[in-house]
């Protein structure tokens, strides 16, 4: 397993007219920091030189143009263009969405390549990157398609693990998308990555209903009785430790969460309404199921803030700390799976 410090994360850096390049700043201006990884900043030398200007951040920037020239054990920069960019805090522009996915692209391709060993990726503004060679609602989805393996959008802060059956999904087309077949790929996906990403030997997970009261036995709708149910019935008679459906307006609210080691929510507010709530900005955004780790923070650009110094870098922060974790709990996995007796010997 590689050390600590030479675990390289790779960093989108997101809308430069957001708060993505003030939090990776903040992030990384503890330099503590890298005593547990080596950060690679997807963007160009002066970008990064602007912002460290802007928010007078002490960070010395090793500045490279490919990968093979990284250093350990400092703050990387890798030049994905050379022109001078235009920043102007606070506003969408179709062409800051460019090079936000410029920034993406490459920090994938890297990904891909084994040259960075995870990613985390700073907000982008979901209207701005789109275009004619770009055509995702977000991340998850170009990610998903970019790596192999069925990606979940995975909520994590410490115990609380909030997953998703439908994720960016218009409200009117969430009953429509979920399916028997969804549910039981997206409940095998949240078993594996607890299994492998969070050493949890036997999960318990609980699934929220489709419908107000699940249904109320069809006055509500039959969903959850005609497709919810069975399914989940069938997933628990194969011996895996999956309840519910569970109503959704009382299972928060009356803490039953602290009992599974991850929710399942059927829609996406379902899910992060009670997440964000409870989680305080502390919330880290885990795309489960793919063979690569992405994580990131469980905020947007900010707009409203941005350029002003005053951006909250702790979830961020976490995202980078939830990646190298999930990294080396993956790698044990790895060893525990394909040589049983060799992690028992190295465990004595």
């Amino acid at each position: 397993m590689k050390k600590s410090e030479n675990i390289v994360v790779g960093i989108s850096i997101g809308d430069l007219n957001g708060i993505g390049g003030e939090i990776v700043l903040k992030t990384f201006e503890d330099s503590r920091i890298l005593d547990f990884c080596t950060p690679v900043i997807f963007a160009s030398s002066k970008v990064m030189a602007f912002l460290k200007n802007h928010f007078n951040s002490t960070i010395n920037f090793n500045d490279i143009n490919h990968l093979n020239q990284l250093t350990f054990g400092r703050v990387n920069v890798l030049n994905c263009w050379k022109e001078p960019v235009t920043i102007d805090f606070g506003k969408e522009d179709l062409k800051i969405g460019e090079y936000a996915i410029k920034s993406l692209q490459a920090a994938t391709k890297a990904l891909k390549d084994n040259e960075i060993d995870v990613l985390v990726t700073a907000p982008i503004n979901k209207h701005n990157i789109q275009s004619k060679e770009f055509k995702f609602p977000g991340h998850t989805d170009y990610l998903a398609q970019e790596l192999e393996g069925e990606s979940l959008m995975l909520m994590v802060a410490e115990n609380l693990r909030v997953g998703l059956l439908t994720d960016h999904v218009p409200v009117k087309d969430v009953a429509i998308k979920i399916s028997a077949d969804l549910i039981e790929k997206k409940i095998n996906t949240v078993y594996k990555t607890l299994q492998q990403d969070f050493k949890i030997n036997r999960p318990k997970i609980a699934v929220l209903g489709i419908n107000p009261h699940n249904g109320d036995n069809g006055v509500i709708g039959n969903e959850d009785d005609d497709i919810m149910r069975p399914t989940l019935k069938k997933i628990k008679d194969e011996g895996k430790l999956v309840y519910g459906p569970y109503a959704a307006d009382s299972f928060f609210g009356s803490n039953n969460y602290k009992n599974f080691d991850a929710i399942i929510a059927s829609y996406h507010d379902q899910g992060l309404i009670p997440f964000k709530t409870l989680s305080f900005g502390q919330g880290v955004n885990f795309t489960a199921g793919l063979n690569k780790i992405r994580t990131s923070p469980d905020h947007g650009t900010a707009y409203e803030i941005a350029g002003k110094g005053t951006a909250d870098e702790s979830s961020f922060k976490e995202a980078v700390f939830t990646a190298l974790q999930i990294f080396k709990n993956r790698s044990d996995y790895e060893l525990l799976t394909q040589n049983p007796l060799k992690q028992t010997e190295k465990q004595r």
